[in-house]
């Protein structure tokens, strides 16, 4: 009988000392899944918002469109000088030029727009993963608390049948 009282009491020890282990492992991991949330956020601030014309890969257009813009000036200027050229040329030419450069910089803008486009689904999907892990956590967390709680009832009723058996062996009903 004492056996199966201490074995009873040992059961609820367990089970409430599984129930704040539990506990303890669910804010552990609900905290770390919020520090995840947090650098997903600052990762998609800083990412989303970065001018798509000060990347170093549209600097670099932007350098080389210059450069053939100066080598065509200096090119058509020399022409027009050899062989007489108009004004009505040299304006042309200009405004290709500037045509050239207006394209270069509008496709570095629709790039940037794409590329923002490919950062926010990585970011709501990564969120939405983030969730899914807050979810099971909070599932796991209940699970826990449950089976603490059965744990601890189903001791006490294991405890409470061996104090009555015990009662009952000392006073004899007939």
């Amino acid at each position: 009988m004492i056996g199966s009282i201490i074995g009873g009491a040992m059961k609820i020890g367990g089970a409430v000392a599984g129930g704040i282990m539990g506990a303890k492992s669910a804010r552990k991991q609900a905290r770390m899944i919020a520090d995840e949330k947090s650098k997903n956020q600052a990762w998609f601030d800083r990412r989303y918002n970065e001018d798509s014309t000060q990347r170093a890969d549209a600097q670099a257009a932007l350098t080389n469109m210059r450069e053939m813009m100066k080598e065509r000036s200096a090119a058509s200027a020399g022409a027009s000088a050899v062989m007489g050229g108009t004004e009505e040329s040299i304006a042309a030419e200009k405004e290709a030029q500037n045509k050239a450069l207006a394209e270069t910089t509008s496709g570095i803008v629709v790039n940037g727009e794409a590329r923002k486009d490919a950062i926010e689904a990585q970011y709501q999907s990564r969120d939405a993963q983030l969730g899914q892990m807050q979810l099971d956590a909070e599932k796991q967390k209940a699970a826990s608390i449950a089976g603490a709680i059965s744990g601890v009832s189903g001791a006490g009723a294991g405890v409470g049948e061996a104090f009555d058996t015990l009662k009952n062996a000392k006073n004899p009903t007939v």
